[in-house]
C-alpha cells in the first residue's frame, strides 16, 4: 500500500510518500479499515518537527484522525461489517501507525459509525476538533447556557466548531480571528461579536462587551502572551482553558486574585495514557456530535483538500498559520470502489 513516512525530524521535507506492507490485524477486537481521508492537524506538524511521543519509532505513519471503510474484521468484532463507514481518532503518534496511508487497524471500541449526513472529507477533519472542543468547553469549563466564552481563534479547526458547541448550549460568544473575511465566517457560525486582532486589543474589547465583568469562559488555542493576557478579562470565579503549554513564565497573580480556575485539554491523554474509559467517552461525544451534525446544527468547515502525496504541503499550509476549517488528505475518490476491491 501507499503511505507517508515521516523519515525523521525536521521540515515538511522529511515526509515522503513510500510503499509499506499492508497491516495485518493482531488483534480479534480490530477492525481494517480502507481509508478514504485522513485528516491533518497543528499536532502533526509539531510532531514531525519535534518528534514522536515514543522512541525509536521511525519511520512513522503521522495522521490522527480518519475516515474510511470496514474491510476486515477480527474474530471478536460485533459493532461493525465489513462495508461499514467509520470515523475515528486513532493512531499516529509514534506506537500504532497513523492515518497518511491507504490502510489502518482500530479497534472497535475506538471506531464510531460515520454520520450519513458528513461525507468521508469532513468526517475525517471533525474528530480531534469536536473532541479537544467538547472537552474544553463542557467537560473542563462546564460552560452553561446564559454565560459569555470568549473563543480564541475562531475560525481555526478547533474554533470554528467550538463557537458552535457554545452556541448549542446556549452561550454568548465572543471570537477572535484575522481579518474581516474570516469575521464573516465566524459571524456564519454563530458568533455573537467578533474581534479583529490585528486592530482591536482583545482584553480591552472583550471587558467593554462585558461591562467589565469579563468572559466566564476563555478557550486558548494560541498559547503564551494569549493565555497570559487572557487572565485579564475572564471574570472572576471564571475558567481559563488553554490547549497548549502556557510556559515556565506565567505571573498567577490575577489568576488567584480572580479565583480563577485554569485547565488544560490534552485529548490525546487517552491514547497515550491507555485510558479505555475516557476513550469510550470520545467516542460517545463523537456519537453526540454526530446527531447534531445529521440535524443541521453543526458544520465542518474544509479549508484545503489535498492528495495523500501532497502531504507535505498540507504541512506548509499549516505551518503558514492562515488556514481556516481543516485541511484534509484525499485517498481514494470512490469510496464503494474502497470497498469492493478487498472484498
Amino acid at each position: 500500500m501507499q503511505a507517508v513516512l515521516m523519515m525523521a525530524e525536521g521540515g515538511p521535507e522529511v515526509l515522503q510518500l513510500a510503499e509499506v506492507p499492508e497491516p495485518v490485524a493482531v488483534q480479534p477486537s480490530q477492525l481494517k479499515i480502507r481509508l478514504v481521508a485522513a485528516g491533518v492537524n497543528p499536532v502533526d506538524t509539531k510532531l514531525r518537527s519535534r518528534g514522536l511521543f515514543y522512541p525509536d519509532a521511525l519511520p512513522a505513519i503521522l495522521g490522527c484522525d480518519g475516515a474510511g471503510i470496514v474491510v476486515a474484521t477480527g474474530a471478536a468484532v460485533q459493532r461493525f461489517k465489513v462495508g461499514d463507514a467509520v470515523w475515528f481518532c486513532n493512531g499516529g503518534l509514534g506506537r500504532e501507525p497513523g492515518n497518511y496511508a491507504d490502510y489502518t487497524l482500530v479497534d472497535e471500541a475506538v471506531a464510531r459509525a460515520k454520520p450519513a449526513a458528513l461525507d468521508f472529507v469532513a468526517a475525517a477533519a471533525a474528530p480531534l476538533v469536536l473532541i479537544t472542543a467538547w472537552e474544553a468547553l463542557f467537560d473542563q469549563a462546564r460552560l452553561m447556557a446564559g454565560q459569555t466564552v470568549l473563543i480564541h481563534g475562531g475560525t481555526g479547526g478547533v474554533g470554528h466548531v467550538a463557537i458552535q458547541l457554545a452556541k448549542q448550549a446556549g452561550a454568548r460568544v465572543i471570537t477572535t480571528v484575522a481579518d474581516s473575511a474570516k469575521a464573516d465566517l465566524a459571524r456564519g457560525l454563530g458568533a455573537d461579536e467578533v474581534i479583529l486582532y490585528p486592530q482591536q486589543d482583545f482584553v480591552t474589547h472583550t471587558n467593554a462587551l462585558t461591562h467589565g465583568k469579563g468572559a466566564d469562559v476563555v478557550l486558548d488555542s494560541v498559547g503564551d502572551a494569549i493565555f497570559r493576557r487572557s487572565l485579564e478579562c475572564t471574570a472572576h470565579y471564571g475558567t481559563v482553558v488553554t490547549l497548549l503549554d502556557p510556559g515556565a513564565d506565567v505571573s498567577w497573580r490575577e489568576a488567584r486574585n480572580r479565583n480563577l480556575r485554569i485547565a488544560f485539554v490534552l485529548m490525546l491523554t487517552p491514547m497515550l495514557r491507555d485510558l479505555p474509559q475516557a476513550r469510550a467517552h470520545q467516542g460517545q461525544i463523537l456519537d453526540s456530535c454526530g446527531q447534531w451534525i445529521a440535524q443541521g446544527r453543526l458544520h465542518i468547515e474544509i479549508g484545503a483538500v489535498l492528495p495523500l502525496s501532497q502531504a507535505a504541503e498540507a504541512h506548509h499550509l499549516i505551518a503558514g498559520g492562515h488556514t481556516q476549517g481543516k485541511i484534509v488528505l484525499r485517498i481514494t475518490e470512490d469510496p464503494v470502489h474502497a470497498y469492493s476491491i478487498n472484498s
